[in-house]
């Protein structure tokens, strides 16, 4: 007989998921969806936002996370949510992962048969780690999707400054006619600029925000130029092929260390699968070994093994660019 546990396990931690996501896009809308095609900014304007108060509530999604760093475990998310601008604030991350924890708990009642003590440690593993993972990889496409469009988008300062824009109307045009997610942040920062803020210290804070070493070189080349003069045309025409050479090679690093990401996961996941697909085969396989007392402090050495072998393979090709 075949156990069904595992696939119902999977079943409930993809309704998670869904649920997540499902709420974040019914809540806020398919312009946080970083789809490209919708402009978070410009669609809160033509809701019938004030220019300022769009401002405030795009600086406050931007920031909120990091002044609550102070919540308890909660600092272990809030860079990654800063960097993902979650608009979910930190107490509806929180609140949240208490629902999809509830949400685990009745789908592992009405599906399987384990206890009540284990089914709370598995519904709690599947409300925090769900939304840890949602949030880790909105984190990895909003930093990939910036990354990608930065370049083009001091290319096309470089092509404003050229035909007599100043640099604060440069920004301006980037914030209309580069797809978001970065197009958002240009537009909160020639916000700024229109409130008073100087431009330098916008890029900077943005850079700092995001922890993106190419962003830095941009807010670090304005202000060298505010302070010292030049031709920025000239300075992010350089500054554009410097990124672009290195995304380059990072693309050729990421190729060359893709078989042995690839090995470390197989590594780290396959004795998983293994006990799974023998849970499935046989679901009795495992009942002798089970009475041992060896039996639990053996499962926790494995599992300290595998996460040690993830951390240790990921520091391997974990290569600088």
């Amino acid at each position: 007989m075949i156990s069904a546990a595992p696939i119902i396990y999977i079943v409930i931690f993809v309704a998670v998921l869904a649920i997540v996501q499902g709420a974040y896009l019914v809540i806020f809308g398919k312009s946080i969806s970083m789809n490209g095609k919708v402009n978070r900014r410009l669609e809160l304007l033509e809701k019938g936002g004030g220019r300022e108060q769009v401002l405030e509530q795009l600086r406050k999604e931007m920031t909120q996370h990091m002044k609550s760093q102070s919540i308890p475990l909660y600092s272990i998310l809030a860079t990654k949510a800063q960097k993902a601008n979650i608009a979910f604030s930190p107490s509806q991350l929180i609140m949240l992962m208490g629902v999809v924890t509830v949400v685990a708990y009745i789908g592992l009642m009405i599906g399987t048969g384990v206890g009540n003590e284990v089914r709370i440690v598995i519904a709690i593993i599947m409300g925090v780690g769900g939304v840890f993972m949602w949030i880790n990889s909105k984190t990895a496409k909003r930093m990939a999707m910036i990354e990608e469009q930065l370049p083009e988008a001091i290319e096309l300062m470089v092509r404003s400054l050229r035909v007599g824009h100043p640099f604060n109307s440069a920004i301006q045009i980037v914030a209309t006619e580069v797809a978001d997610p970065l197009d958002t942040e240009m537009g909160v920062i020639s916000d700024e600029v229109a409130y008073g803020r100087n431009v330098g210290e916008c890029l900077k804070s943005m850079a700092e925000r995001l922890d993106m070493q190419d962003m830095r070189f941009l807010a670090v080349a304005v202000t060298i130029q505010q302070q010292s003069g030049g031709n920025l045309a000239e300075i992010l025409d350089g500054l554009s092929r410097v990124i672009r050479s290195r995304f380059r090679l990072f693309r050729r690093v990421k190729a060359i260390t893709a078989e042995a990401k690839w090995s470390g996961k197989l590594l780290s996941g396959f004795p998983i699968v293994a006990m799974i697909g023998i849970n499935l085969i046989d679901p009795t396989y495992f009942d002798e070994v089970k009475e041992a007392p060896e039996f639990i402090p053996a499962c926790l050495v494995v599992v300290a093994l595998l996460i040690a072998n993830m951390f240790v393979m990921r520091a391997l090709v974990n290569i600088k660019v």
